[in-house]
């Protein structure tokens, strides 16, 4: 909306000492003609907005010149908080929200602090995926972050390995966990967690359900990941591990298997270590412990065993 677009290039005025036409431009997404158009709409409103001529020129405010339009709206103080978090932003579709929260705070700042926001914003910067992946952004972020915001209930196709489920969920927090979106809800008397990418239909409800103001979101999460990461690890592998090996073991596997596996385990007169690991499977444990290459030697189970003699075989005919 127009009106919206003039407030915001009054707040980008008031916050910095002049701004060229082709930057307000690319602020506002618009041409530099309608910039023209806007600077002139504002001054016939009462806006003192002066125009520099010249290749050097542009538009500032003059006369010190500051708008009373700097209070924030709750969803704009609420995305600040997520202001370190620009992809998580933009997934959520609250970029815009925060950009203008981002303007009306660098416009009641006095001018000593003007440089505050860029200053932190050249400093540090979270980078949420991790590394070799383009996460995607899930269709349904965009609902369920409107349900979650609003608290609203939702009702909602999940899907399975077993199939599809329809399920009532009360959305209360997201989490961004390495690229990937949870969404934590109460479904009927218990609260769960669900991957957001698997959500193939989203109803918003229109009334608001009554938060519970005991649920702790980081809390929570820090719980059900930590069952999560427990839950999977079912098989046990027996190793005897050089020192290097018993270093290098926290790096290539669950962290808290591995100390628990290290703290447990006994050392021989070699000084080799020889521990249980809880490991997902025979699998993931193989694709993990051949990082360790000779510095860990798996004694049990058998099956595991075998794998890595034939792997050692190969490898010995490969490098021979």
């Amino acid at each position: 909306m127009r009106a919206a677009r003039l407030i915001k290039m009054v707040l980008l005025l008031q916050s910095r000492p002049s701004m060229t036409a082709a930057e307000l431009a690319s602020e506002l997404e618009v041409s530099e003609r309608t910039i023209t158009r806007d600077a002139l709409a504002l001054s016939e409103a009462g806006v003192p907005v002066y125009a520099d001529r010249g290749r050097a020129g542009g538009y500032r405010l003059i006369g010190g010149y500051r708008t009373r339009l700097t209070g924030l709206a709750r969803d704009e103080a609420e995305a600040l908080f997520l202001a370190g978090l620009p992809g998580a932003l933009r997934d959520m579709g609250l970029e815009d929200t925060a950009s203008t929260a981002r303007l009306k705070l660098s416009a009641a700042l006095s001018p000593s602090l003007k440089d505050a926001p860029r200053s932190a914003a050249q400093r540090f910067h979270l980078d949420a995926p991790g590394w070799y992946q383009e996460p995607e952004t899930p269709q349904a972020l965009s609902a369920i972050a409107e349900a979650v915001w609003d608290d609203r209930p939702v009702s909602a196709r999940y899907r399975r390995p077993d199939g599809e489920v329809a399920r009532d969920l009360e959305p209360y927090g997201l989490v961004l966990k390495a690229g990937v979106w949870y969404v934590c809800a109460r479904a009927g008397a218990s609260w769960r967690t669900y991957r957001v990418d698997r959500f193939t239909d989203v109803e918003v409800g229109r009334e608001r359900f009554v938060r519970d103001p005991e649920f702790d979101l980081p809390a929570f999460w820090a719980e059900r990941a930590a069952q999560f990461a427990r839950s999977i690890l079912r098989a046990e592998v027996v190793l005897r591990l050089s020192e290097a090996g018993a270093r290098r073991l926290p790096y290539v596997t669950d962290r808290a298997a591995a100390e628990e596996a290290l703290a447990a385990g006994s050392r021989d007169a070699d000084g080799r270590v020889t521990a249980t690991l809880l490991v997902e499977g025979e699998e993931v444990a193989f694709s993990q412990l051949l990082a360790l290459g000779p510095e860990a030697e798996v004694l049990a189970p058998d099956t595991l065993r075998a794998r890595f003699t034939e792997a050692a075989r190969g490898l010995a005919e490969l490098y021979r």
